[in-house]
């Protein structure tokens, strides 16, 4: 019978400790080396010993373990299932995982041996405190390593005479370098050399135009983390002692939590989040000051985020603090110098400075100028000096009517503007994501309106106000540009479903005299009574939907302009039974940061994120989706840009559909095309009468109110003179080396589903209502 002993020790034969016994309910285990030892113990204390060895097969092992078990209690029983149960689990899930781990940790790839390098077994920590020579933090002959700054060679006698001059390397922490894609480490090379003044002398500012996806936050955070852990002069401190962040307030929990991954404990941020009352600001602002001015090195809190609107509130707290570093993420909203927040920032005591935009403003040289003297002061001189050497001779060079000499003028001095700027401003274009992601397939898909909805759309554009209208603004009097924009509202709302504008028909206003009239007896405005079969793009919004979710996994992203077209993409959720998360201005930053991560989230039974484009267009990270619908354009390329970046990016696993929606022939194609050309002003929101009258001309008004002809398969393909379409037939493919960055004349062009590369889209074609698609691939999918 088995019997409770208390633990004891096995002696060898010179009485030395061996093993150590443990005992655990009545059997008592000894461990020694690889073999197990249990004791069946008697009422003497004797008992049988049984031994498996590690040499045992697995069927003497299998007769010793249920010997043991025959002579052990119930609770025993119990307890070696749930060690089987354990060892199953941990074969069946963790030892593949563990292997994978471990052959990640071995592969590396192949370096060309450096012959200075002597072999020394002792570890680069062990070397840096035993060498009475200056060296670095982190090893500059690691492989793989990001050396940032390389010093001169010294003999002795230098370094003898000049011990406070003694230059090291700067080597990024491996903990970062070892992630940093080649471009990434290019981007951080060109930020390190300019706010050292290496670029440009007694200049330390610089602007990182990188397109979306790139990684822009994570370049800054190693920039960062290395300006605070080092110098190249080795005596000196660190180049900075803190760090002020500025960004989106719908980004401040975002930088946190960057830092957090990349860095963890090693660096501590102060993240204000906004909701918090004014007092709480301050003291949160004091206390950072209070910890740079205490003199110490290095302080617990050294980098701060805030929002622009917080910073420009409580920026008075820190005025007695010099800040090393200030980051100012979507930088182009301080294109306009005159701003408060513009004004507020400029005064901050501040000489390295660095700009964050993925859309980089460059029709409009003041705003550029702007950028630009934000980061450098004075690079391109006083406003009046920049006016003069380059704005007003660019201008001029740009007119129709200039002569040879001021074109000449103009593209010399445009040259010299953009070369002198160069030496601050780095850009990278997200074809270089192709090399890392899946593939992403772009598809522009105009889709005919519904024969209703193409009436009220008719009968609006040819009513007499509207006319009148734009034969005023023909021979220059009452132009009518309220009047203007409640129509291009109109036409654009319309578009997306008739029941966003039957409020607007019930008004009485004379603008939309006589078309409550188009609408059937007993149409409702009430979101309840919402049909998609009213709108043509509703009803290919329903059935891709429909055959996504019917045969896939996969989660889609669906954007729009209106709020109250996402109130119809969620009833019409609802309507289908899908499960929908929403972000759009009404959120807090703490709400939509929670449900980013459960969207993210793969386990989660989310389907669609529903996303307003103005809300949700800067920052947001949803690669829990590999779909998204850009449902309606705005008319800023930059804003369209910004949204559909949301799901191809870093961390995507599956290969993306990116989706635009235009109505056929209609106002929202002219939008498109006003993108496609570059014609819009980069700022161009038409949002006030003001807006409308100043960015178009009356041909271009014009040309908005037409709707074209129903056999027009696609009003942008018809403006092309495309040479490789015949016929409604596509007959040549567009260039090899075409991808989503070329013109949409070298995109594919299609006229029937049988040649889109995505049969969900094709699967939809004529239900809902598809009567042109381009589309283009990132890269070349593998067969």
């Amino acid at each position: 019978m088995l019997k409770r002993r208390a633990p004891s020790v096995l002696m060898k034969k010179n009485n030395q400790p061996e093993t150590t016994r443990l005992s655990t309910g009545r059997i008592s285990k000894k461990i020694k080396r690889n073999d197990e030892i249990y004791q069946n113990d008697d009422s003497n204390g004797g008992g049988e010993i049984i031994c498996i060895d590690s040499s045992d097969d697995e069927e003497t092992r299998a007769r010793k373990e249920n010997k043991i078990r025959d002579n052990s209690e119930p609770g025993m029983q119990r307890l070696h299932q749930l060690l089987e149960q354990c060892t199953k689990t941990l074969f069946e899930k963790a030892k593949p995982e563990y292997n994978a781990w471990i052959k990640s940790v071995l592969h590396k790839p192949f370096v060309m041996p450096d012959a200075s390098y002597d072999g020394h077994s002792e570890t680069f920590l062990q070397m840096r405190y035993k060498s009475r020579d200056p060296m670095p933090l982190h090893d500059p002959k690691a492989p793989n390593a990001v050396i940032l700054y390389t010093p001169p060679e010294y003999d002795e006698e230098f370094k003898k005479a000049h011990k406070d001059d003694i230059e090291v390397h700067v080597v990024v922490d491996p903990v970062l370098g070892r992630v940093l894609r080649p471009h990434q480490v290019e981007g951080v090379q060109f930020m390190f050399d300019c706010l050292t003044g290496r670029k440009i002398e007694n200049y330390h500012g610089c602007i990182l135009a990188d397109d979306m996806g790139l990684g822009k936050t994570l370049q800054c955070i190693t920039l960062l983390w290395t300006l605070l852990r080092q110098n190249p002069l080795y005596k000196a401190g660190p180049i900075i002692t803190n760090v002020v962040i500025i960004c989106p307030s719908s980004l401040v929990k975002n930088w946190y939590n960057e830092i957090n991954k990349w860095l963890g404990s090693r660096l501590n941020a102060l993240s204000i989040d906004s909701g918090q009352s004014s007092e709480a600001v301050d003291e949160k602002l004091a206390g950072f000051g209070r910890q740079q001015n205490s003199g110490r090195r290095r302080c617990g809190n050294p980098v701060l985020i805030v929002s622009y609107e917080t910073f420009r509130g409580h920026a008075n707290v820190l005025d007695n603090i010099e800040v090393g570093l200030m980051i100012c993420d979507e930088g182009h909203r301080l294109k306009n110098m005159e701003s408060q927040t513009y004004v507020c920032l400029k005064k901050v005591n501040c000489k390295r400075r660095i700009i964050i935009s993925g859309t980089p403003i460059q029709n409009d040289l003041l705003e550029y100028y702007s950028l630009v003297d934000f980061v450098n002061p004075g690079l391109l001189g006083n406003p009046s000096e920049f006016r003069k050497m380059y704005e007003n001779p660019i201008s001029k060079g740009r007119d129709a009517d200039a002569s040879d000499y001021q074109v000449q003028l103009g593209n010399d001095r445009q040259k010299e503007m953009i070369a002198n700027v160069d030496r601050c401003l780095i850009r990278r274009t997200a074809d270089l994501l192709s090399k890392y992601l899946p593939p992403k397939v772009e598809l522009i898909v105009c889709s005919k309106m519904e024969p209703a909805q193409q009436a009220i759309y008719e009968f609006f554009i040819k009513s007499k106000k509207i006319q009148r209208t734009l034969s005023g603004s023909q021979k220059g009097k009452n132009k009518g540009g309220q009047s203007t924009l409640q129509a291009i509202t109109f036409l654009k709302k319309l578009c997306n479903h008739p029941q966003l504008v039957y409020e607007m028909c019930t008004r009485g206003e004379e603008i939309f005299e006589g078309l409550e009239e188009m609408f059937p007896a007993g149409f409702s405005k009430s979101i309840r009574n919402f049909e998609p079969l009213w709108s043509g793009k509703m009803k290919l919004l329903d059935s891709i939907l429909a055959n996504i979710k019917k045969t896939t996994d996969d989660r889609v992203v669906l954007i729009s302009n209106y709020t109250q077209t996402i109130d119809l993409f969620q009833r019409l959720c609802d309507m289908r039974g899908y499960k929908w998360v929403r972000l759009d201005g009404t959120m807090t930053t703490k709400k939509r940061n929670k449900i980013v991560q459960s969207f993210n989230d793969p386990t989660t039974n989310e389907f669609i994120f529903l996303l307003s484009s103005k809300a949700g267009g800067c920052g947001l990270n949803l690669i829990g989706a590999n779909r998204l619908i850009m449902f309606d354009p705005d008319w800023n390329p930059a804003n369209d840009g910004q949204a559909m970046a949301r799901v191809w990016r870093d961390g995507q696993r599956k290969q993306c559909f990116l989706y635009r929606f235009l109505a056929t022939g209609t106002i929202e194609e002219k939008i498109f095309q006003r993108q496609t050309h570059k014609k819009a002003l980069s700022n161009c929101i038409v949002d006030n009468a003001e807006d409308v009258e100043r960015h178009f001309s009356v041909a271009d008004l014009k040309e908005l109110f037409i709707l074209e002809d129903e056999s027009v398969l696609s009003d942008t393909h018809s403006k092309f003179d495309c040479k490789r379409c015949v016929g409604n037939e596509q007959i040549e493919p567009p260039p090899k080396e075409a991808d989503v960055a070329s013109d949409l004349a070298d995109w594919h062009h299609c006229y029937s589903p049988r040649v889109i590369p995505d049969d969900k889209l094709s699967e939809s074609w004529d239900r809902g209502n598809v009567s042109f698609v381009f589309y283009q691939r990132s890269c070349k999918v593998q067969s």
